[in-house]
Parts: C-alpha cells; sequence; structure tokens
C-alpha cells in the first residue's frame, strides 16, 4: 500500500510522473479511437500488437518536446501539443467516416479540398463520442488547473530528457522493423493508407505522407522527356483495337456526360418495398439503344469525384494520396477528351454544376483539360431551400441548365454534375417520396430516398430531351463515380443486398458503378466485359470516329473483344472475370472463395502485378507531368489563360458564338423557349411561382 502511495504522490506532484500520465492517457485513448472509429483490418496477433504499441513511440517523442523547457512552459507544451494530436485524431475520425480514408497533406493543401468535404456535411458526420479525442487534454488541464496535480519546478537531468527522445526513437525503429517483417515493401509499395495507420500509427503516417508530398514536388521539378520510355513501352505492349464495329456511330453526335453521385450499380432494378427506386434509370439500362455494362467499377482514391472526372477526361487514374485534380490540376499539361474532340471534331466543350466552382480545384482543372465553359453555382438563381449539402438539388439544377444548355454551339461535349445523392443523404420530407429502408443504419437508410430523387430529376432530364429533339442527336453517357456506402457499414448493406455476411470481397465486388451509353439508333445491350473508368474515354473516342492510338490513354476500349478485363483498384486491389484481390487476399470473382490453390495463387499475384504497374506508370505521368514532354502531331497544348470562367464574359461569349453556329434556341426559334420546355415537380420551384404570382 505505501508503494502505491508513494507512486501516485510521485505521478502527482513530479514532472516526469506528469509526463507518464500523459503519454499513457494518449496511448489508451488512441488505441481505443483505432478500435472503434477505424476500420483497420488488424488480423493476426502481430497486427494486433502493433497496433496497440504504434501510438506509443510517437506519443513519447512528440509529448517528449515539452520536457526539453524548463519550469510551468514545460507542462503548459505538453498540453498545447496533446491538444494538438487530439485535432488531428478528430479531424481524421470525420474524414475517414465519410470517405474510409485518412487527412493527406496533398488533400490539405490545395484549395481547401478536405475543409470542403468535410464541411458541407459535418452536422450529419459527427457523433458525440468523436469528442473523447479530447478527453485526455481536457482532463490533464483540469487536473492542472485544480492542483490536484503540482507543477515540479525543480529542472530536470539533460540525460532524462535525452533518455525519453531516445527511447522514443528507438520503440519507433523497433515497431517498423516488426512491420516490415510483417508486411514486406510496407513504405515502398503501400497503396492504401490504412496499413501506414494500421503499422506504424496515426502520426507517422502523418510524417510518411508530408514526405511524399516533398518527394511528389520534386519529383516533377526534376523530371525528363527520357522519363516516359518506360511509360511508351507499356502502353505499346499493352494496346488493344477497338471495336471496329462501333467505330464512328456516333460521330458528330452532341454528347452528355451525366455524373450519377455516389450511385452503386446494386440500385439498378433495386426495389424497396415493392417500388423500384430508379424506374427511369432501369428504363435506360435495359433499352435496346443502350450500351450497359454490369461489371463496369469505380476506381477511386481519395479523390474520390476528383479521381473519377480524372479518369473520365484523361484516362489516367488519380494518385495514391490526396487528389489529381487539386495536386495538378492548376500545373499539368494534359491531353484531354474536351480538348481533343474541340481539335478533332469543332466541339464546343462545358461542364455545368449547381455547386461551388473552387471545389476540387474545378474552376482551375477545367482550363488545364480544355473546357471553354464551366457554369458553376452562381450562373444560377436559388434560395437556400435549393441549396442541399454541396449544391442545387438535381431538379432545379437540371431545369435552370436548360437554358445554357439550349445556347451551346453545336456539336458540344457537355458533363451535368448531380451532387443530390451525396452523404448524408438527407431529403426534405416534400422531395422524398419513397420510404427509407430499415437497416437502422442512418446514413444507408436515406439512401434509397436521395437515389430516387435523382432518378427522377433523370426522368424529367430525358423527357425535356424529347420534347426539344435533342434525344435524336445526342450520345449520353450515364456514369456513377465512386460508393455511396462505404465498408464502414457492412452490417445495413448485407441487410440490403440479402446476405447473410458481408465481408471484404462482398465490399469490393459493390464498387460496381453504372455506366450506361444510350443513343437513338444504336445498338446496344448489356455487356459483361469487366472494366473501369479508367476505359471510358477510349471507348467514347472510337464512338465518336476519334482515332487514340497516338495518346497516352491507360484504359482500353470496353467493347474491345481484346480487352484485358483486368480493374486495378488505386489501393492495389483488382477485379477480373476469374480473380480479385482485397489486401494480401485473393477470391475467385465467379465464387468468392479464397485462391489456395498454388497454380491459380501464381497467376493472381501475376495480374497484381500487372495492376501495379499500370497505376505506378499512370504516376510517373501523373507526378513528373510528363505530358509536357510528349504530344501528338495534331494536338495542340491546352493554356489555361486562354479560359475565363467569369460569368458576364463566358455568356457574352457564348451568345456570340450561338449566332456563328446551330443551337438548340435556334431550331427551337422565338416561339419556343427551352427552360419553359423543360417539367419538372420540383415543389420549391412550385412555391417561388405562387409567391410571385402573389
Amino acid at each position: 500500500m505505501e508503494k502505491i502511495k508513494r507512486a501516485g504522490t510521485w505521478l502527482r506532484e513530479s514532472k516526469t510522473g506528469f509526463f507518464v500520465l500523459i503519454v499513457l492517457f494518449y496511448w489508451l485513448k488512441t488505441y481505443g479511437i483505432y478500435l472503434t472509429k477505424f476500420t483497420l483490418g488488424a488480423a493476426g496477433p502481430m497486427q494486433q500488437f502493433l497496433l496497440l504499441l504504434n501510438p506509443i513511440p510517437s506519443g513519447m517523442l512528440l509529448l517528449g518536446l515539452g520536457m526539453l523547457l524548463k519550469g510551468r512552459k514545460s507542462y503548459w507544451t505538453m498540453i498545447v501539443i496533446d491538444f494538438l494530436l487530439a485535432t488531428w485524431l478528430f479531424a481524421n475520425i470525420l474524414y475517414y467516416r465519410e470517405f474510409s480514408n485518412f487527412l493527406s497533406f496533398s488533400l490539405m493543401q490545395n484549395s481547401g479540398a478536405a475543409s470542403e468535404n468535410l464541411g458541407k456535411s459535418i452536422a450529419g458526420i459527427i457523433k458525440p463520442t468523436d469528442f473523447l479525442a479530447f478527453l485526455d487534454p481536457i482532463v490533464m488541464t483540469l487536473l492542472l488547473a485544480c492542483k490536484v496535480i503540482k507543477m515540479d519546478l525543480k529542472p530536470q537531468s539533460w540525460q532524462l530528457k535525452t533518455l525519453i527522445e531516445v527511447l522514443a526513437l528507438i520503440l519507433m525503429g523497433v515497431n517498423l522493423l516488426l512491420a516490415q517483417h510483417d508486411r514486406s515493401g510496407l513504405l515502398t509499395r503501400t497503396f492504401d493508407n490504412n496499413y501506414i495507420v494500421k503499422y506504424l500509427g496515426i502520426n507517422e503516417y502523418a510524417v510518411y505522407d508530408g514526405i511524399k508530398t516533398v518527394q511528389t514536388n520534386a519529383q516533377m521539378a526534376n523530371a525528363k522527356s527520357s522519363d516516359l520510355a518506360a511509360v511508351k513501352k507499356y502502353l505499346k505492349q499493352n494496346r488493344v483495337a477497338p471495336n471496329a464495329q462501333y467505330t464512328g456511330v456516333a460521330k458528330g453526335k452532341d454528347v452528355i456526360m451525366i455524373h450519377l453521385e455516389s450511385f452503386q450499380q446494386f440500385l439498378i432494378d433495386y426495389k424497396w418495398k415493392g417500388k423500384e427506386v430508379t424506374p427511369n434509370l432501369n428504363k435506360l439500362y435495359h433499352a435496346k439503344d443502350t450500351l450497359a455494362f454490369d461489371n463496369f467499377f469505380n476506381q477511386v482514391g481519395q479523390g474520390k469525384t476528383s479521381d473519377a472526372e480524372m479518369m473520365l477526361e484523361n484516362s489516367l487514374f488519380g494518385v495514391q494520396s490526396g487528389s489529381a485534380m487539386t495536386t495538378y490540376g492548376t500545373s499539368n499539361v494534359f491531353e484531354s477528351m474536351p480538348a481533343i474532340l474541340k481539335q478533332k471534331g469543332g466541339y464546343t466543350t462545358a461542364v455545368m454544376h449547381g455547386g461551388s466552382g473552387s471545389f476540387w480545384n474545378r474552376n482551375n482543372a477545367y482550363k488545364s483539360f480544355g473546357y471553354q465553359y464551366f457554369m458553376s453555382l452562381n450562373y444560377y438563381n436559388y434560395q437556400n431551400s435549393w441549396y442541399l449539402g454541396y449544391g442545387l438539388k438535381d431538379k432545379i439544377f437540371l431545369k435552370q441548365s436548360a437554358k445554357y444548355i439550349a445556347e451551346l454551339p453545336q456539336p458540344f461535349y457537355l458533363k451535368l454534375i448531380t451532387v443530390t445523392n451525396h452523404y448524408p443523404y438527407d431529403l426534405d420530407k416534400q422531395n422524398a417520396s419513397i420510404a427509407k429502408t430499415d437497416t437502422n443504419d442512418n446514413t444507408v437508410d436515406g439512401y434509397v430516398q436521395t437515389a430516387h430523387y435523382l432518378d427522377q430529376a433523370i426522368g424529367e432530364f430525358m423527357a425535356w430531351l424529347k420534347r426539344t429533339g435533342l434525344d435524336k442527336k445526342t450520345l449520353l453517357v450515364f456514369y456513377g463515380d465512386h460508393y455511396g456506402i462505404s465498408n464502414n457499414h457492412n452490417e445495413a448493406m448485407a441487410i440490403l443486398t440479402g446476405k447473410k455476411s458481408y465481408g471484404e470481397f462482398d465490399d469490393q465486388q459493390q464498387q460496381r458503378v453504372p455506366l450506361m451509353i444510350h443513343a437513338a439508333g444504336l445498338k446496344g445491350g448489356i455487356k459483361h466485359v469487366y472494366g473501369g473508368e479508367i476505359d471510358v474515354m477510349p471507348t467514347l473516342l472510337n464512338l465518336l470516329g476519334i482515332k487514340s492510338n497516338d495518346l497516352m490513354l491507360f484504359g482500353h476500349d470496353l467493347l474491345s473483344r481484346q480487352n484485358p478485363q483486368l480493374v486495378a483498384q488505386r489501393n492495389g486491389n483488382y477485379i477480373s472475370p476469374e480473380f480479385t484481390k482485397v489486401a494480401s487476399s485473393y477470391y475467385y470473382t465467379k465464387t468468392g472463395r479464397r485462391v489456395k490453390n498454388e497454380q491459380d495463387l501464381a497467376k493472381a499475384k501475376l495480374l497484381g502485378n500487372r495492376a501495379l504497374a499500370q497505376l505506378s506508370l499512370s504516376d510517373r505521368v501523373m507526378t513528373g507531368n510528363l505530358l509536357r514532354f510528349y504530344k501528338p502531331s495534331w494536338f495542340k497544348t491546352t493554356k489555361a489563360e486562354d479560359y475565363d470562367y467569369n460569368k458576364a464574359d463566358a455568356l457574352a461569349k457564348l451568345e456570340k458564338g450561338s449566332h456563328e453556329k446551330s443551337t438548340l434556341k435556334s431550331q427551337l426559334g422565338k416561339k419556343k423557349d427551352a427552360e419553359a420546355l423543360y417539367k419538372t415537380d420540383a415543389p420549391e420551384l412550385r412555391q417561388s411561382s405562387k409567391k410571385k404570382a402573389k
């Protein structure tokens, strides 16, 4: 008893005791958050041990900095450091809940993308228990303020101070050695940040990510034209012939790309309580003049929607950490879809989005891609009730877009970005026309309501196309950008999909998103080929009759009979018709059974190496800005300064262009107004009309 009493006195009245307490509380809190707030997948005794160990070295190292100071400064420095560590942990809790990933410096340093991601839906993200991240610094502050812990102002020996920091570094080294032994190549071939946090810790991840960011910046500065040799060789060896049957079948048609936010493939033909969730998209999916793909996968990383756009517009992958559009969208040279169509087909190119123009650095990246027009939120009329989360509600956005579409000189290439079907899947009662699901997961249960609303908006848009005659001369492309329900909600997904259990293999298979290509007279059908977003650009270029053999595209024509059907995921996983890789496990794609046969395992690993090679070489092009060293003889490099998205200037330019070329507006004539032809049941617009009438 006397020993316990002396130990208690030492903890309360000595600076070293205070240091031990603050490190102990930090360690226990962080480990608890690892287990309850993140899905790190620690399997086996070694991974469990490292997960338990890894908060200690960085906690000792950083909090030990306070021990280097004298007097009261020492105590308060440790408190401040503890608060900073808690803030970093808290921010990652919120970000991880929505994106199943950790914050990166490359994401935070560009355009405020991380804060924008969280800010729009932060009320729906935060849980009261998240604030436990701040429990230990608050408790330690109160203990000091109430003098339960007394400040020890005696000077500490430099031997003790040095010992603490050296011991922390030794523990860090031991942790790294054990991690490398359990997962060879952890720091050189890692494609998933979960591994870094699981093995090394969240603070070590921050250091690792910071070093990688610096290396990336240096890599671009040091890149040279000879770096393209390996890329050219790979693309030449893996090039496939496009499907000649479809070459040029959509030549000269207007192209409208419709972004289906967070829309997963399982929603197609899905019914809830006997009611179709997406009847309009179901009809399109099964139409005889629609090419639909039921094994089409999202391939996004941290950049989520921006990664999908990067792949669709450039056939280049997003980068391993952060968003390629935010990090490289302003500085890099691209050979993008809009620039190609403008130069090869005389297309007018535009994006319409009822959200912030700065989101994902779009207002800069789109200039680098060669988009002539970008109509963002300031182009639209809106009231607060018309805006939900990330932008205008889809029905209101698409109706208002009609007037701008009517003024686009033809042929045009247009991307429409919908946002209502975005996490946290909240929809006001007046717009909800289908019951929520009943999985008892608040995130999942609203998903069918926002998806149904999006589908209704698509139905209204399709009716408008038919009313105006645009449906006869337009190639429509519908694509899902990424998953809607993350692997943090597997129990609810098991209920929705009717599975008894729902593991990592099931989650990987649910990375399917829709791809539908629709045009009057197009020879359609549901295609079972395995592909992903990286393949959309070469597929569309072939349909539009534009040769792509001299472009640096990492995807393949989805309709090609030679398509390799290997879908690389940004984290190093892959899906093919035969095998699926998830983390370090391999499965048979048809059955979901683990691959144990040595011969099959060798085949599966070989496919994994091919997927990693594709990702690595795409990264080399992106991070080195290598397209500045290469361009086809016919391609004119896009200059961002040639584009101006200022509303007044852009609309004046658009009006001038509409007098020089045919537009929907000129075809309709003075008696018909394109926006007036657009019919919507959006209750907000009805209410607004009634107020004006009064």
